[in-house]
Order: structure tokens, then sequence, then C-alpha cells
């Protein structure tokens, strides 16, 4: 509402200048705290300051020390991968703090007997404010004066009705004015208002469970307890192969002891795991953005892979809020015309401050080019009354309740009762209009009661506009296997009328319960929710005791609403979902908010959680194997005491284009595979025989070779570098297999990336700079032989190890399960 509005004239002077800035001064503002995106410190911080960054800047700094700075190469790969994740994290904020500005709504208040806006922060205790339709009730309060308010209160109390108001009745922030005009005393602002107390509980920081979270964090748990001993086995290890810690340092080859094992530390980091998953994240929140969803914390866009059980908020999300006019309905035996029903039906509803019914009337009816008609007199609708009325020069017409026009009727009128009671059944708005033939215009101001005479006309049915994107969405829901429920505090046979109009069970009616009935134990409740599919006069605390039951039967729940009482549930849900049009303590709480309200958005959202999800188990998978690999030689080389098999610019080389180009691609793939828990298992179980498979074939080479040529662990540093070539070889075209067994299926571009990298790495291998530069020598002559004898019987130990490790797997497992119990005792 704008000052420049006409409103009545009250003598309520408000607060004075001097008041305002006494509350003000003491902190008694309607100012609330919107929940922030992550900061600029938070980002850099955690993209930057990481164990692993750690060991990887460490392990650069002593290859510099050593003199060998093209070894040294990997760290600046670091360096600027890091920067790639915080360049995109900082466009993913900015994304989502544009799309979270929420515009500042403008209110009147009367301050020292003058209207002024002020916005809705800037209202104190004590204000006097004027409420009129279409606002959201800013703070808590208490009505001074009413010219026919009425309220929609479903943000707060799930019933989407609208309530009619009387002076020193209480109004809720939060509640939304649907017609009239009052002025009204703020009583409660900002956490002291019924809409901050409410969700006082949902205030409670919840960190989001993230099934690859846990995973990464398990793997870097474990790489942390084996990296730093193992570096140290392997300095001492290369230490002994140049002769010693003393002539080491006498001569300064330790400068190759430190190179060599550098070589092992920086295989076993999955450093491009922890980046490339924050990447994925936030590149989702930003594509999401642009379908106007805005993403609250980046973890949860892997929780919308594992949603399987969908619970749905009717008013807000189903619907849109508005009503419309489905069909006048003329009784038995009606004597009025059809045109003369429906002229006195548009001026019943053309009251000065029509309610959602009335507007829906007006518009419908409006739309068939009903204009007003000679009205003498009115009444218009009072709760009290439940009725309003029209006057004509021979008739009086009037619009209400059902029941109460019935009961106020003489005659046997039964079958019209039944007629309303199916109508209402079908989740129809039902209601009457009377007429009284015989009553003058002139007596109606003094006498506006119904007479018993007058006899029912029609039945006007209206309805919630259901939106029209809503059976299609739902339709993607249940093709995907994600079972979704309507959960609403309306009644349950028009919450059911609306799921079966959206055929929410496809052909199936679906199953309607009352929530009155519902058992309070949870596991009781788990069970009777496995047969439901509407739930209808749902309390706050039922929604929330409804997501722990689906959590007790172990579903991924994720909760859409729009109102205050939906706020408890959407935190307690795995993934709450919010409307753009919520309150503001629902947006605040929720991981998800759907900024323009549309419920076609779900599909988009859920479907890019599971591409991040199954995306990035493929690059987990292809990271794992590089982890175990290094691993597994590095211990082959401790307890053998021979010289590292590569060097750490191998391993570079061999990594961007086995591991980290093709793992970005892969990571942003089309994938809408539903998430399936267990991710680390499948993980391991994929990348233990890729990575002992290489490993062994690594080894293998660097044993066997040298006692083939007759070399020695203290042979010349030309045959140390054809061995680590050699080697190197090895490792780049079984690494090339494991990419194509990740990137699977081949017959699309899949197979064209994978031969892509393929011909890169062989292609830079004969080109003198890049050779000369990572220290790759073809062999040739009797090498040359060697190296494909080699070659072979490594395809043979890998492929053996794809056959042999997981029938071992399980008996690892086993192991491990019985190993978790006896720590847990």
């Amino acid at each position: 509402m704008n000052a420049a509005v006409t409103l009545p004239d009250v003598s309520e002077s408000g607060l004075t200048a001097e008041q305002v800035q006494e509350r003000v001064h003491q902190g008694q503002t309607n100012e609330v705290n919107d929940k922030p995106s992550r900061s600029l410190a938070s980002i850099i911080r955690s993209n930057v300051f990481t164990l692993f960054n750690g060991i990887i800047i460490t392990a650069m700094i002593f290859v510099l020390l050593a003199g060998s700075w093209k070894d040294a190469v990997f760290g600046f790969v670091i360096i600027i991968n890091t920067g790639i994740g915080i360049a995109t994290e900082l466009k993913a904020k900015h994304a989502l703090d544009k799309l979270s500005i929420l515009v500042a709504s403008d209110y009147v208040v009367r301050r020292g007997g003058k209207n002024v806006d002020v916005p809705g922060e800037r209202i104190v205790l004590g204000d006097t404010l004027w409420l009129g339709s279409g606002e959201q009730v800013p703070a808590d309060g208490v009505i001074v004066q009413t010219w026919g308010l009425e309220l929609d209160e479903s943000m707060i109390t799930g019933e989407s009705r609208t309530v009619r108001k009387k002076a020193g009745d209480t109004v809720f922030s939060g509640s939304t004015v649907t017609a009239g005009v009052a002025l009204v005393t703020v009583s409660a602002v900002g956490d002291h208002s019924y809409a901050a107390t409410l969700t006082a509980q949902a205030k409670v920081y919840k960190k989001t469970v993230s099934d690859l979270n846990h995973g990464i964090n398990t793997i870097l748990k474990f790489m942390t307890v084996l990296v730093v001993p193992l570096c140290i086995l392997l300095i001492c290890t290369q230490m002994g192969t140049v002769g010693g810690w003393s002539e080491a340092i006498a001569t300064g080859s330790w400068r190759h002891a430190v190179v060599s094992s550098v070589a092992g530390v920086v295989g076993m980091i999955p450093e491009g795991l922890v980046l490339l998953t924050s990447l994925n994240f936030a590149l989702a929140a930003i594509r999401l953005a642009r379908h106007n969803t805005l993403v609250q914390n980046l973890d949860s866009v892997e929780t919308l892979a594992r949603v399987d059980a969908l619970n749905l908020d009717k008013t807000g999300t189903i619907t849109d809020g508005g009503i419309q006019l489905d069909r006048v309905a003329p009784v038995e035996g009606a004597r009025a015309s059809d045109s003369d029903i429906r002229q006195a039906l548009f001026d019943l509803a053309n009251e000065q401050q029509p309610n959602a019914t009335g507007r829906a009337v007006l518009e419908a009816l409006g739309a068939d080019h009903v204009s007003v008609g000679d009205v003498r007199t009115r009444v218009p609708f009072s709760s009290s009354r439940k009725w309003s009325a029209v006057a004509y020069d021979d008739s009086r017409w009037y619009l209400g309740a059902p029941e109460v026009l019935l009961a106020a009727l003489d005659g046997d009128y039964h079958d019209v009762a039944a007629q309303v009671e199916q109508y209402a059944a079908q989740g129809n708005r039902v209601l009457l209009m009377v007429c009284d033939a015989h009553a003058a215009p002139q007596d109606f101001a003094t006498n506006p009661g119904l007479d018993a005479q007058a006899l029912p006309m029609a039945v006007v049915l209206c309805s919630e506009r259901i939106r029209s994107d809503a059976e299609s969405t739902l339709a993607w829901f249940r093709e995907q296997g994600v079972r979704c429920r309507v959960i609403s505090g309306d009644n349950p046979a028009t919450v059911r009328a609306i799921a079966s109009k959206v055929r929410l069970t496809g052909d199936r009616e679906p199953r309607a319960m009352d929530a009155r009935e519902l058992p309070s134990d949870i596991n009781q409740l788990a069970q009777v929710l496995e047969d439901v599919d509407v739930l209808g006069r749902v309390l706050p605390e039922q929604k929330k005791a409804i997501v722990q039951a689906l959590h007790a039967k172990h579903h991924v729940v994720a909760m859409t609403g729009d109102g205050v009482n939906d706020a408890l549930a959407l935190k307690e849900a795995d993934l709450g979902i919010a409307m753009g049009n919520a309150a503001p303590a629902t947006k605040a709480v929720a991981e998800v908010v759907l900024v323009d309200s549309k419920f076609s958005h779900l599909p988009t959202v859920v479907a890019r959680g599971r591409q991040v999800m199954a995306n990035m188990e493929r690059v987990a998978s292809l990271f794992l194997v590089k982890t175990v690999y290094s691993a597994l030689i590095s211990f082959g080389v401790v307890l053998t005491a021979i010289p590292y098999p590569y060097l750490p610019r191998h391993i570079t080389y061999i990594g961007a284009l086995t591991i980290g180009a093709p793992a970005f691609i892969l990571a942003l793939a089309p994938n809408t595979r539903r998430y399936i828990p267990g991710f680390l298992t499948r993980v391991f179980q994929f990348a233990l025989p890729c990575g002992a498979g290489i490993a062994l074939a690594v080894l293998m080479t660097a044993w066997f070779i040298p006692a083939q040529m007759h070399w020695h662990v203290d042979s010349s540093a030309a045959d140390l570098t054809q061995l680590r070539s050699i080697c190197a070889m090895m490792l780049f075209i079984l690494s090339i297999v494991v990419l194509a067994r990740v990137a699977r299926p081949l017959n699309s571009w899949r197979g064209l990336l994978v031969l892509a990298f393929a011909a890169v790495g062989v292609t830079g291998a004969c080109i003198p700079f890049v050779a000369h530069f990572f220290a790759l020598v073809i062999p040739t002559g009797s090498l040359m032989w060697t190296a494909l004898i080699a070659l072979g019987y490594g395809v043979v130990i890998f492929t053996l190890c794809l056959l042999v490790v997981p029938r071992l797997f399980p008996y690892g497992m086993r192991l491990v399960s019985r190993w978790r119990s006896v720590k847990k005792r």
C-alpha cells in the first residue's frame, strides 16, 4: 500500500518521532538477519588451506630446493586448479547472492498523526500500521479498527481458507491480506514475532549429510595416516639408492633422492578429487541459478540425487494459492433463468473490497461479458452472518455458506444438501445462492434478514487454481521412482480431489487420511505412511513427525513448503525446498529456494543432483586408482630398495592426460541415474583391482628389466632414465585402459574422448620439446623389444588383477566389518 492511496480517516496519531528513535535505540525494530551465502574469506580458506595442498606445496618446495624445477610443475598445476576453484565458487556466490536479494516492501504507518511509508524492517514495536489487500503482515499486531479485513493464514496454520478479522483480534506475521483494510498496533517485532518463535528450533544449524563428502573424507583420513610415514620411508630408501645419507649429502645426490620420494607422495594425493567436487557443486549451483533456483548450501546438490520420497505442500506447490470459479450449477426446480443467476452472482461478488472468491467470480463472469447490474441495496459479507446479499427492485439475492442458508429456510431441501455435500467431497469450495422474490428493496436496510420463504437457486463451485505444470512434474517423479505425498492443513477430501486432478498416483486413486487419526508413535506412523498418499488437517508438529517417520524407513526425504508452519519439517527433511513467495523464516531454513515459485523446476533440480553424483562417482574412481597404484608402488619401492620407477614430471604428464582433464569433462556430462547409497564401496571395488594391476605391472617392469639388461641400482643415469621412461609408458597405457573403463559406454563421444587423450599423449612424447621437458625417452633397438615384452606381461598382470581382486573384495569387507565391531567394543 502507498501513502498516496485514500485511507479511512482515523483519530489514531501513532508514535512520535522521539518514541520511534527510542525504540530503534533499544533494538525494538522488525529487522531480520537474512541467511548469508559463503563469504570470500571462507571460500579462499576452504580451497587453499587444505591438508593436501599443504603437503603438495611442501613437496614442491623440496623439489625446487633440490634444483629440479621441471619436476615441480605439479605444484603450479595445483595452484592453477585452486585458483579455478576459487573463481568458480565466487561466480556461484555472485549468482546466488543476486538471486537471494529480496525486494524490500514498504508499509504505511501512522506516526505523529500522519501516514508515512516505512520499509518493513524499520517498523518498530508499538507502531500503528495500515494493512491493505495484497500485503503480507510484517509483524504481529492487534487490530484497532477494521474495514472488512480478511487474512490468508495458510503460512501459519496450513489452512488455505481466508479468515475474517474484527477489532481486538491478533494478526500474525506471515499472514497475507486478501481483502479489506485495517489499522493495527504492532505488538511483536523481529525475533519476538510469532513466526520467529515457531521457527526457533529451525534456526539451529544443520550440516547437510553428504554421502559423497563422507566418502571423500574417509579417503583423505586414510591417506593422512598413510602419506606421512610412507614419505619418511621413501626418503630413507631413496637415500640408500644413492649411497646412503652421508654420501648423498656430501655429493649432492640427496637431490635425486628427494625428487624420487616426491614422485611417490604426489601420486598418492587425490588433490584433484577435492577440487573437482567443490567445483562440480559450484557449477551445478550456477546452472540451477539460471533456472531461478537458489541453492543455499552447495553440499545439498548431492542430496538431490538421493531423494526417493517427496512431501508436497498443496497450497503454493500444486496450487498457486489463487481461487477459480469452476461452474454455477442451478438446483433442480430453480425458477430463475441462467442469465439472472449469473447477473446476481456478479453483483454479489462486486463488493468494495472483494475477497479471493469474489475476485475469482468477477474475473470469470467478466470474461463472459457480465457487467454491473441495477443493485438498489447491498449487505456486505459478514463472518458472523456467513452470507452477503443484494437487493433489486423485485427481488433479493443471497450468497453464502450452504449449511447456514438452508437452515434458515422452510421446506425440505435434503436433496440440495446432498448435492452440496457431494460437490464438497470432490474438493470444491461450495457456496449457495438463494432468492427471495417477495421482499421490497426499501425494507432491506432495516431488515437485512433472510425470509424463510426464499428458494435455493444455484450452487456455486470454486476451487483452488492448480498449476499448469503440476501434472507433468508429478509424472516425471513417478517415472524416476520418487514417491510423492501431499501434506496439507486443508480438509482431506479437498486435498484428495486436487491430488486426483493432477494424477498424483497415476491411474490409481490417491489414498487419503485425516492427520488427526495418525498414531503418535514414530514406528507406527512410518507403517501407516506406506499406504497413504494424501494427508489433510496436518499440524506443523505432525509435518516434522512425518519426515521423522519416513527417515525411520530409511527414506531420503525432500519437503516443499512456503508457510511458517512448514519450517520445522523443512529443517528436519534431508532437503528443504521453499517457494520464492515463502515466508522469510521458511526460506532461511531451506537448502533450495525456487525463486519464481515454479514447481516445474524440481525435475531440473533433482536431475542436476543426479548428474553431479553419478559423474563424481566416475571421477572419484579415476582419482582413487592413481592413489592405490601410487601407494602400492611406494610400498614395493620401500621393500625392495629400488629407485622410484618414474619422476614427478612423469606423473604430472600422465595424470593430466588420463585423469585431470578427462575427469573435468566427465564430471559435466549428462547423467540422470538415481544415486544409490554405497559410494565409497563401489569406488573401492573399481579402484583396487585397477590400481593393484597397474602397480604390479610397473613394479615387475622396474624389477626385471634391470636384471634382463644387466643393470644395477648404481647404473648410469642414462640407463635409469630409459627404465623410468618404459615404466612411464606402461603407466600411461594402463591408465588409458582405466579411463576407457570409467568412461563406458564407448560407443559415443566418450570413446572419442579416450582416443583423443591417448593420441595427445603419444603425440606429446614425439615432440622434442615436450619429450625433453617431461624426460620421455622412446626406447630403440633391443630395448624396444624389451619394452614391448614388458608391456605384454604388464597387460596380462593387469587383466589377472581385474579377474582375481574382485573375488577377494568381499573377504576384505568382512575383515573391515569385524575390525569395526571390535573397535566399537
